[in-house]
């Protein structure tokens, strides 16, 4: 034969032909074990189109958040949250009515963390963690430093109850705040109500300061002490008072009279302050029954809201008999 033919193995023999073999038709396969239907792409982690929905489901919960905040309103807004170190120390060293400490999870606890877990577990306040992400989903994107806290929303009186109506006793000062925006000036207002005695203030529900976590540090807890009464008509509220046995005091810079040396008896006294750019709104001055001015050297054009309110309560109580 040509080519190759002579090669040992070049052909087979006769005798060597392999058997043919009948199929087991993939009955004796080794069978794998399915793992069911692809996911969706929402449902796969790390793909975007569930980052996109995570996303788009912690916007609606801080919508949602939002809009039961606004829809409360007033008496029964939501829950506050005080965001970043050092505010955190501060809310909670001025005894803030606390529902939660929230803390970023694995960050590093500076001196500040590690004195706000402290308090916090003094109170009795709950400590919980979070991602980081997370965090900034409760403080509404805030700058946060890794730790906030959930502020208990303030529960107003009514004006009833800080008139004491329907006691025995009546508050002998309290004072009315007409139109004081900042809410510094609340808090110092109220610091200065418990120095010196007074039982109670009231505020209007609308264009006026809160008691928000900015104000419980400034009055440095005093608020615990003080009622704060919102109603939604300032003159009304004091045309009550006055109905009452109150006899009534606006603090105005024009007024003839100086407080210091205004007669104004044994009676309960409502001392009425304005805001701080315009003072005394025209028809809560002409409801008074007294208007009354702090004298000051001419350098000065005026006092701060909260200075000239401390003076004036100063000068209601010592002018006493």
């Amino acid at each position: 034969m040509a080519g190759n033919s002579k090669r040992q193995g070049a052909m087979r023999k006769p005798d060597a032909k392999k058997p043919r073999t009948v199929g087991s038709g993939g009955n004796r396969r080794q069978k794998l074990s399915g793992k069911g239907p692809t996911p969706k792409a929402e449902e796969r982690t790390g793909h975007v189109a569930k980052q996109r929905k995570d996303a788009a489901e912690r916007a609606a919960e801080k919508e949602a958040r939002r809009s039961r905040s606004k829809g409360r309103g007033g008496r029964g807004s939501s829950d506050e949250v005080v965001a970043g170190r050092n505010p955190v120390v501060e809310a909670l060293n001025a005894d803030i009515p606390a529902i939660s400490l929230h803390v970023q999870r694995n960050i590093d606890a500076d001196p500040r963390i590690r004195e706000a877990m402290r308090k916090a577990l003094e109170l009795g306040i709950p400590i919980k963690e979070h991602g980081r992400d997370e965090l900034s989903d409760l403080v509404d994107g805030v700058v946060h430093q890794g730790i906030a806290l959930t502020i208990a929303p303030y529960e107003y009186k009514e004006l009833d109850d800080v008139l004491g109506l329907g006691t025995n006793t009546r508050p002998a000062l309290l004072v009315v705040l007409d139109g004081v925006t900042d809410t510094r000036n609340l808090g110092a207002i109220a610091r200065s109500a418990a120095a010196f005695g007074a039982t109670g203030i009231v505020i209007p529900s609308r264009r006026s300061a809160t008691v928000t976590a900015a104000a419980w540090r400034t009055s440095a807890g005093a608020f615990a002490h003080v009622p704060v009464a919102m109603v939604s008509n300032l003159t009304n509220a004091i045309e009550k008072a006055k109905a009452a046995g109150f006899m009534t005091v606006g603090l105005a810079g024009d007024a003839d009279v100086d407080i210091t040396k205004a007669e104004l008896g044994n009676d309960p006294v409502v001392l009425v302050v304005g805001s701080e750019g315009k003072g005394l709104s025209r028809l809560v001055s002409e409801t008074c029954d007294v208007r009354a001015s702090i004298a000051i050297e001419d350098k000065v054009e005026s006092l701060n809201v909260s200075v000239a309110a401390a003076i004036a309560m100063h000068s209601v109580v010592t002018g006493r008999n």
